[in-house]
């Protein structure tokens, strides 16, 4: 088969991915094999082959927003040709303490997809037969596939925020995952205040019906009852939390983040204000949002690469010129 492979280094500037033919991967025990329909392209795949995430395994074919179709390894339950979504979490161990309380998403030894191991930019990818979710129909491939990462992990933010229905939440950074957090804010009444850079980014946002859109600096009008940042940038962290009322929470989505600056903590976090990170996600809040994506028709814009433009596919978000999520069609 046919696959983007990085080893280590970039293969010239800006370029880290060499399309080789390597052996198609053969379906084990517990595990099917997927030909790859479409494999969405994540911020944190950059953080990975520029190295902001230190390297799991020499040879890696990156990819973690999987839709494929079962090809071996079929079950009664997961019959051929059988279409279903891979995510970042692509598997946990089952035997440690946070898996056995229900926190899986902490998984002492958990596997990664397109990190630990191979991925979806790829026309074939193996994957858990346990960590697959069957699509509904109604979603198309290629825009279900930014749901798989960007979605889930923007829907379990809103979780870890607490978000309640009408209350005021903001969002500081406006990419791919926070676009998708929209239409659920809205479903369930709230008030959505956008910070963000770029002035393609804030018309998205003013698009998508958001109740105030602001520049980086901006601050909003009103003082917010959760925020959720999506720039891996500390500052931003500051940002969001100055915004808070007293009680309020900030849900930090991001897997790798600059360092923080120093803050006043009598002006800031006093006041029982909360800071809590983002790690990954559940099974659960993969079926409870691929759900919700159906029942709200979400459906995302996105701008499609071939499997040989996987590194323009890669710099589209590291520039964000892409026009929506960028997604890979082997």
């Amino acid at each position: 088969m046919q696959a983007a492979i990085f080893d280590g280094k970039a293969v010239a500037p800006g370029r880290y991915l060499s399309i080789e033919e390597v052996p198609r991967p053969q379906a084990t025990p517990g595990h099917v094999l997927l030909r790859v329909v479409a494999c969405g392209v994540c911020r944190t795949d950059l953080h990975i082959v520029e190295g902001d995430l230190s390297p799991l395994r020499r040879r890696l074919i990156p990819g973690h927003q999987i839709v494929g179709e079962i090809v071996e390894g079929a079950t009664d339950q997961l019959p051929v040709g059988l279409r279903v979504g891979v995510s970042w979490m692509g598997g946990t161990d089952g035997t440690c303490f946070y898996c056995k309380h229900g926190m899986e998403n902490l998984c002492d030894q958990p596997t990664f997809t397109g990190y630990s191991v191979d991925g979806g930019y790829a026309e074939y990818a193996l994957a858990r037969a346990d960590f697959i979710y069957p699509l509904p129909d109604e979603l198309d491939a290629t825009q279900v596939a930014p749901l798989l990462c960007a979605g889930i992990i923007g829907f379990r933010s809103l979780r870890v925020a607490g978000v309640q229905p009408g209350e005021r939440v903001g969002l500081f950074g406006f990419g791919s995952s926070a676009t998708l957090a929209i239409p659920i804010l809205q479903h369930w009444g709230c008030e959505t205040y956008v910070v963000t850079r770029g002035e393609a980014h804030r018309a998205r946002a003013n698009r998508l019906g958001a109740t105030w859109v602001g520049n980086e600096d901006a601050k909003p009008p009103v003082e917010l009852d959760r925020a959720i940042t999506f720039a891996p940038a500390g500052k931003v962290v500051v940002d969001a939390l100055s915004s808070l009322r007293k009680g309020g929470v900030v849900a930090i989505n991001a897997i790798h983040l600059d360092q923080m600056p120093g803050f006043d903590y009598d002006k800031l976090l006093w006041g029982e204000r909360q800071i809590r990170s983002v790690a990954n996600m559940t099974r659960a809040d993969a079926r409870d949002f691929l759900m919700l994506a159906r029942d709200l028709k979400i459906q995302p814009r996105v701008t499609v690469f071939g499997l040989h433009a996987a590194n323009d596919a890669l710099l589209a978000v590291k520039e964000e010129t892409e026009n929506g999520s960028a997604v890979i069609v082997p």
